[in-house]
This record gives structure tokens, sequence and C-alpha cells, in this order.
């Protein structure tokens, strides 16, 4: 998988996900086998980008190449200045937010939205395409609804703008993540460009990985909503993509190290107080499953220090090696229910 200068070290990507999708939680990917992460959306608003969170999104550091920063808007001007800043604060690719189906992002004419209209589409990644020398990428939907899929459209509109990747969510915006994702419609956007084209959609498994990337003819796969708490599935779905066999599943003394290594990464980068609260989602994905994992994150949503945090989880599974709990597997559907993140 290559994107302009920078050849992946696989095809499995991770997808930008809003709260979630941050400096420790790309890296912790990586390490686990991703080849390249996608940043949380960052506004194109010049007003923010003083602004603490705008400034620590755009923080790469010691971040494994390639960064790829994701920006929304809706006007070309802003979202090329935005583009401009976050490659001078290091972005080595940019990619566009026209995917998101929030509402809040949809109700000022952002994310998926933008699928309504072509023109604006095509004037925006010209802008952006023109105002950076680093390779530009774009993550739509396959339309805005059912009777307006226009994915094929787009995709070509892209390919003229000079976009050199493509990530396509097989769902209309009005579809959210219901429904079974269109792999069809992803197989037509791939025949109709010649630039990559990346799936994204129920991908949750390594065999689901593998029989995306042969259904649809991608070049690579997206995986967002599944990897909280399981970012060691890249690794597995790596294995299994060479070898046709399955890793075995991380024993709970390796999550342990996992999420407190996670989490004390987040404390590094947030700080304590918003740390501890960033925290609690992420250990809440990592233990649901386990035995007694329903009162142990109500208990330890009550509590207000990293130290208490953190005895909390070594208390939690110190109990599970008691019980020699085995790891619990997620299907798709148990793990869109208890996410409330958004995929953008």
């Amino acid at each position: 998988m290559r994107i302009g200068p920078y050849h992946l070290k696989n095809n499995l990507i991770v997808a930008p996900m809003a709260g979630v999708t941050d400096r420790p939680f790309r890296m912790l990917c990586k390490s686990l086998g991703a080849g390249m992460a996608v940043s949380e959306m960052v506004a194109s608003n010049s007003l923010l980008y003083g602004s603490h969170k705008t400034r620590r999104r755009a923080n790469h550091d010691g971040e494994v190449d390639p960064i790829s920063v994701q920006i929304v808007g809706t006007d070309p001007k802003m979202l090329a200045l935005a583009a401009q800043y976050n490659v001078d604060e290091g972005a080595q690719i940019i990619d566009i937010n026209m995917g998101c189906p929030a509402k809040k992002i949809c109700n000022v004419m952002a994310g998926s939205a933008l699928l309504q209209n072509e023109i604006l589409v095509a004037r925006i990644l010209e802008a952006v395409v023109g105002a950076v020398a680093v390779p530009v990428t774009l993550k739509i939907r396959t339309g805005w609804d059912k009777s307006n899929r226009n994915a094929v459209g787009i995709a070509q509109i892209a390919e003229k703008s000079g976009i050199q990747a493509l990530a396509i969510h097989g769902r209309t915006r009005a579809c959210a993540y219901t429904g079974d994702a269109e792999y069809d419609t992803i197989a037509a956007v791939k025949a109709s460009v010649a630039i990559p084209v990346i799936a994204n959609g129920d991908i949750s498994t390594p065999e689901k990985a593998c029989y995306v990337l042969k259904k649809t003819g991608a070049d690579a796969v997206m995986i967002g909503r599944a990897a909280q708490g399981r970012p060691w599935l890249f690794r597995e779905i790596e294995h299994y993509i060479k070898t046709g066999t399955h890793l075995p599943p991380p024993k709970i003394d390796e999550v342990s190290r996992v999420l407190l290594g996670h989490v004390h990464e987040l404390y590094a980068f947030y700080g304590d107080y918003t740390g501890l609260r960033v925290a609690r989602k992420h250990i809440s994905w990592y233990t649901r499953g386990l035995v007694g994992s329903a009162l142990f994150r109500h208990q330890m949503n009550q509590l207000e220090s990293s130290a208490e945090q953190l005895m909390a989880i070594h208390n939690f599974f110190d109990e599970q090696l008691q019980h020699d709990a085995p790891l619990p597997f997620f299907e798709k559907k148990q793990d869109v229910q208890e996410s409330r993140s958004v995929t953008v």
C-alpha cells in the first residue's frame, strides 16, 4: 500500500474516530500492527488554531511515519489554510472528512453532508491539493441516502482533483451505522478509479478483513470501532493475511500491560485530570465481557485520581488472573452498541 511517497508496512489502517484516535491511541495501534493511523478530525476554523484542543491534536511528537491528519469544514479557502497549518505542524498526509454522519457536523454542511454538492466537493479538493506539497486523501460514504448513492461520481471527481487515496465507509449518511456495509458499492468505486481505495465498515475479524479485500478489490482496509479495547486486532489480521492461520488471543496479563501502558500515555499526553477521564472509556472497552467488569466499570467511573484509577486496574486484573479468565471475543454488533465514539 502506497500513498504518495509513503510505502506503508501493510494495508491495515486505523480509522479516524472523534475522541479516540489521539496520539496515544494511534501510536499504540501502529506498535501492534497498523500500517497507518488517521488522526481525529481537526476543525478548519482558523480561530481555533491557538486553542489547547487544536494544539494537542496537532501534536505528533514521537509518532511513527506517516502522520495523517484529518481536517473538516465546508469552505475551500479555510480548508486549504487548515491543510497548510497542519503540514507546518508535522502532518505528512492530509485527509479530508466527507464521511462523518454526526448531526452537529452535517448541520453545518460539513462531513458527509458535502456529498450532496458535487461542485463544492470539487472546489474543496482542488483547493486543498493545490495548497500543500504532501499527499491529500479523502474519506467518504456511499452517498447521502439510499436514493442518492454517488460514491462512484465523487471518487472520479477526487481522482481528477489529485486525491491520492480514497477511503469509503460502506454506508450512506442516512444509514449511520445500521444495516450491513455495502461492499458492492465499494467494489464499484474501486473499478471506477486508478487511485488506491480503502474499504471501511464492519471489519472486526481477520476473516472479515480478508473477505472484504477479496469482495471489493480494495487496496486496504480501515478499522475503527472494532479496535477499541482490541488494538492487537491489527497484528491478528496481518498474521492471518500472511499465513491463513490465527495468532493466539492475548492473555490476560498482556491485556493488563497494554491497558496500563495506554493509560499512562494518556496521563502524560492530557495531564492527570483530563487523562483520567479520557482513560475511562478505554478501560471500559478493554475490560468488557470479563468477569465482574460491569461492577468494575461503575466503580472505576467514580474515581477522581489517577492513583486510584491505576490501583483499581491492578486489582481488577489480579482477580482475573486468579480466575484464569479467558479473553472474550466480541462480534461486530456488540462492539457497535457499546461504542459511543463517532467514526469519521
